[in-house]
């Protein structure tokens, strides 16, 4: 026998590649097998093993290429049940298949859609199911496409629920959607398959019932799972939003709950799942999302799948051999190149027998093996469960323990705060001792002051008896002196007149001595003056030489200077013409400087269109529906824009004059254009959250606004109409948005603003003093109801006053729980301003505190009222239930308007939060005290038609269905007059619908006046609407623009 190392290197590869491509053939052909095998047109359930061959394909090639290559050529349109099948094979491979299969499914999106799209057009009962399996289907691909890190199969810890959640609210929120949809559409599937077949067990022995229930098993799988997200999502979301946001989630996850356990427990009853799957058990009832600690008794159903013996494989199913093994009828290479060996026979034919017992022993201990791990991975399974199970009540152990330390930790705060007051009075008690002594010890010593004063006042006293007499004596020694200098005056007066007469004389004797020396001065000045004029002729006649000698020169001169005018006329000529160039070359460039002005204006108002355009188009966007906007911003967004159009209009004015210069005018159409676009879309913002008539004339103020300026733009663009281009009816639009903007403003409360700081502290100690009556009224009723009534009655009356004392005793600690927090923000935000500045620099916030501080003292009141008339049998059950809500809502509201201004790591808040929901679990408490004692004290009727005729029974039935009809029109009624009482009582509050409470009996704010929830909400006439508006929290994303 030739050795094979000689064999040449190329013969080597040649083999090579041709297994290789044989392999690849062979598994073509098998792949190809299990899905025309799996995906038929007959009404039978698909095999799991062609299935299974599948999914391994899957794996093998790391993708769904070939399944969708070859699943692509079937006449899907042709035939509902192969479409049928096609749906439940392609489910079992995203499930089970490769990871890349998702990837490759998608690929496939389109023609999926169009397939469930068509069946869902005709009328066929499997193509109804075809339509609403290829949705689930589109769904569960564009739920795991979105979100990567949950598989296809859904087996995902809490833990990569968590990550994949994240911390941001908005995206938990938006992830609770998304299964929520997934689940409807899991549910949907499963209730129209069982709808259509009979639960009996002959239907679901029939291969045509199996071929329907078949693909429920993976619906099962995923359902699961689905709700186990559900729960755990909804816990987070009612851990960080208020509830009654969440009314509608709990709703909607009360409908599934309720259809997906109707689904599981009709499933349970049907003998083909029994031994397909073990399908869990649901509670009995939903999950208390208000709760917190009931999230520790929730228990993640887990679906098993029982290990089952399939049957041998049919002979037609070729087996995948583990070594590929080269077709013997076609003629080996090697003997093709040096002849067959030892005259035809091959030592290696043996070898290849042996290798295939070999393959079969290992093929028999592969499927032993394979067996063993199923019953191994079916017993780690349920210790899994069972482990799980336990985890599960370690974690409600830990979560009970938590509430425990909590409520023990508060009870330890409150001791540690009485005995600081008790050491705080014993301190002042000694002080005031201390203080008491001091006083004595200075009565003493002001005594003794006293004593001497007295003594010191009789001898100042004798001292002024004395002073008294030298003071006569003084006066009259002062008179004596004023008639001295009286007589002295006298004699003054008698010499000046004399002194006068004496000097009238002299004068007069001086008078002639003048008129003599004139005389003589005037004969010198004559001579003087003829001397004067003889000089003066002499001078003339010189200057007449002169004149005569300069009137030569002047003419010399004047001849000159023709010269030089004549040569400066030229040089004049030559110099207006050069002039007269530059002044041609200036209108030149002037007029192109006007040019470019209004091109530039142009440009800046074809801008200015565009930003104006644009916000125009925002009102008609879809994703806008979501934005809001506050009434506030709104006006001064307004306000603004009428500023920016004075400022536009003066510089048209500018322009007009001076054409020359633009830029004015292109900084206000700037602004103007900004300011414009931002009032238009805040208008719209606003009217999401205003009332129907002032939200349509808001919104159509807003398109005319955008129609107005871009009519006066254009005005501007053209040279035509740029003279006759008038914003007034732009300012005239804006104004009217600005007065309903200001209509939406938020109405405050009637008191100044310096009198808001004062107002908090009354409104918390008024409402502490209303608690504290209210405890000491229901305590009165307790000692009475025990004198008066005795058995039940006495059980359930004592059981309401109870938890209506628990619930005063929770609130009195969230009034001090927010007081304490208020102090702290108040002092750690005022700055270097005082308490009462703080607060009129913060009245909203201020005003919603007081509003729910009214709330608060209100619902207190009414909760006694309520209770005392229940006791006594003159007033309702439902009163009480609705003021135990009504007080919930209140208490809600002060924390919401407490924490507005908190720093999020305060421990106070932390307390005032655990406090709220104290409160809650109490209000919960009084419910069901309520309801528990109305239930044993409603005495229940027994029916009796013994006796009845069948005419009569007709006729019973008939007034029953009459007085049912008149109770559901009352019923409607009273919801309709209960809207139109809400509409008008939010309408007199002039403030959206999650602004408005009751306090009182008067309309206020809330502290914190947060936008709604951006998806849209069912009208609530026909739905009875909540008890109470809570804030909600915001996105931190503002798709508010404010």
């Amino acid at each position: 026998m030739n050795s094979i190392r000689q064999v040449p290197t190329r013969v080597k590869s040649r083999r090579t590649e041709a297994n290789l491509g044989a392999e690849r053939e062979h598994f073509d052909k098998q792949q190809l097998s299990s899905i025309s095998k799996a995906i038929t047109s007959t009404e039978t359930p698909v095999k799991e093993k062609h299935a299974r061959r599948i999914i391994l394909g899957t794996h093998r090639e790391k993708g769904a290429f070939t399944f969708w290559s070859y699943a692509l050529g079937f006449p899907l349109a042709s035939s509902s049940i192969l479409s049928w099948k096609f749906c439940h094979v392609l489910h079992k491979v995203l499930r089970d298949g490769h990871k890349n299969v998702l990837q490759d499914c998608m690929r496939h999106h389109s023609s999926l859609v169009e397939i469930g799209q068509l069946w869902s057009n005709l009328h066929d009962r499997y193509g109804q199911l075809v339509a609403l399996y290829t949705k689930l289907l589109c769904t569960k691909m564009e739920f795991h496409v979105k979100h990567l890190e949950i598989p296809p199969s859904l087996e995902a810890s809490d833990e990569l629920l968590e990550r994949t959640a994240g911390t941001d609210i908005n995206n938990v929120f938006q992830l609770t959607v998304e299964v929520f949809d997934y689940m409807d559409s899991e549910l949907r599937l499963a209730e129209t398959v069982i709808r259509q077949l009979n639960t009996s067990i002959a239907v679901s022995s029939l291969t045509s019932g199996q071929c329907r229930l078949a693909p429920l098993i993976q619906v099962i799988q995923d359902c699961s799972p689905l709700y186990h997200f559900t729960v755990k999502l909804l816990f987070k979301l009612h851990a960080c939003l208020p509830a009654d946001t969440l009314q509608g989630h709990r709703e909607r996850f009360h409908d599934q709950f309720h259809s997906l356990k109707t689904f599981f427990n009709k499933a349970r009853d049907m003998m083909y799942f029994k031994r397909l799957i073990q399908i869990p058990r649901l509670p009995d009832s939903p999950p208390n999302f208000l709760h917190a600690a009931s999230l520790a008794k929730h228990v993640k159903p887990v679906v098993v799948i029982p290990d089952e013996d399939e049957p041998e494989q049919d002979d037609d199913d070729d087996p995948e051999p583990l070594i590929e093994v080269s077709d013997t009828s076609q003629p080996d290479i090697f003997d093709q190149t040096f002849g067959p060996p030892n005259g035809g026979f091959d030592e290696r034919d043996l070898q290849i027998e042996s290798l295939k017992q070999d393959l079969e022993l290992l093929r028999a201990e592969l499927e032993r093996v394979k067996a063993e791990a199923q019953r191994y991975i079916t017993q780690l399974k349920s210790q899994i469960n069972s482990l799980e199970a336990e985890l599960e009540e370690q974690r409600a152990q830990k979560q009970r323990a938590l509430v425990e330390n909590e409520q023990l930790r508060m009870e330890l705060e409150a001791t540690r705060r009485r005995n600081a007051e008790h050491e705080g009075l014993q301190t002042t008690f000694f002080e005031a001792e201390k203080k008491a002594q001091a006083t004595e010890q200075r009565y003493n010593k002001l005594k003794e002051k006293h004593t001497e004063l007295v003594a010191s006042h009789a001898e100042l006293l004798r001292k002024s008896a004395d002073t008294v007499k030298m003071l006569s004596a003084t006066q009259q020694t002062q008179e004596e002196v004023e008639r001295t200098k009286l007589q002295l005056s006298f004699e003054v007066d008698r010499i000046k007149q004399e002194a006068d007469i004496k000097v009238g004389g002299v004068l007069f004797c001086l008078e002639d001595v003048p008129s003599l020396y004139t005389s003589e001065q005037m004969k010198s000045s004559m001579t003087a003056l003829q001397a004067e004029k003889e000089r003066v002729m002499r001078s003339v006649s010189e200057k007449e030489a002169e004149l005569s000698s300069l009137r030569q020169a002047a003419q010399v001169q004047q001849s000159s200077l023709q010269q030089e005018r004549d040569r400066n006329s030229r040089e004049l000529g030559e110099l207006q013409g050069k002039l007269r160039e530059k002044v041609s070359q200036r209108e030149q460039l002037k007029q192109k400087l006007l040019e470019e002005q209004f091109v530039l204006l142009q440009g800046t108002v074809a801008e200015a269109e565009k930003i104006i355009q644009d916000a125009v188009a925002k009102l008609d966007d879809p994703l806008h529906i979501r934005c809001t906007s506050s009434p506030d911003y709104l006006v001064s967004r307004a306000e603004a824009a009428l500023s920016s159009i004075e400022n536009v209009k003066k510089g048209h004015a500018d322009y007009l004059s001076n054409m020359g210069d633009a830029g004015a005018l292109l900084r206000a159409l700037t602004q103007f254009s900004h300011l414009a676009a931002d009032t238009i879309i805040n208008g719209s913002a606003t009217a999401h959250m205003a009332p129907t008539d002032h939200a349509d004339r808001l919104t159509d103020n807003c398109r005319s606004c955008a129609t107005q300026s871009i009519k006066y733009l254009s005005d501007l663009k053209s040279k035509i109409t740029l003279q006759r281009a008038d914003p007034a009816s732009i300012r005239i639009i804006i104004q009217k948005i600005l007065n309903l903007g200001q209509e939406l403003r938020p109405k405050g409360m009637d008191v100044r603003q310096e009198e808001l700081g004062d107002l908090v502290d009354r409104e918390m100690a008024a409402t502490s003093a209303a608690i504290e009556e209210a405890v000491r009224r229901i305590d009165e009723m307790m000692n009475q109801t025990r004198k008066d009534t005795t058995g039940v009655k006495l059980e359930v009356n004592e059981r309401i006053l109870f938890s209506c004392t628990d619930l005063m005793k929770a609130i009195r600690m969230l009034v001090v729980a927010s007081t304490d927090l208020q102090k702290e923000i108040v002092e750690g935000g005022r700055g270097a301003a005082t308490i009462k500045e703080f607060y009129a620099r913060n009245s909203r916030w201020t005003e919603g505190l007081i509003s729910a501080a009214k709330a608060v003292g209100w619902g207190a009141t009414e909760m006694v009222e309520s209770a005392d008339k229940v006791v006594l049998h003159t007033g309702k059950y439902e009163e009480l239930i609705v003021c135990s809500h009504e007080i919930a809502a209140s208490t809600a509201q002060l924390v919401a308007a407490s924490k507005v201004k908190a720093d999020r790591n305060s421990k106070k808040l932390s307390a005032l939060q655990q406090a709220s929901r104290h409160v809650n679990e109490m209000a919960a408490n009084v419910v069901a005290s309520t309801k528990t004692g109305q239930e044993h004290l409603e005495e229940k009727d027994t029916m009796d038609f013994s006796g009845m005729s069948l005419i009569k029974l007709r006729k019973e039935e008939m007034e029953s269905q009459v007085k049912v009809l008149e109770l559901e029109s009352q019923l409607e009624n009273e919801r309709l007059r209960l809207g139109e009482l809400r509409k008008k009582h939010y309408d007199l509050a002039g403030v959206p619908l999650n602004e408005v409470s009751e306090g009182n009996g008067e309309t206020s704010l809330q502290a914190n006046p947060f936008s709604l929830s951006p998806k849209p909400t069912k009208p609530a006439l026909m739905k009875k609407p909540a008890l109470a508006q809570k804030p909600n929290i915001p996105p931190k994303t503002t798709a508010r623009r404010l």
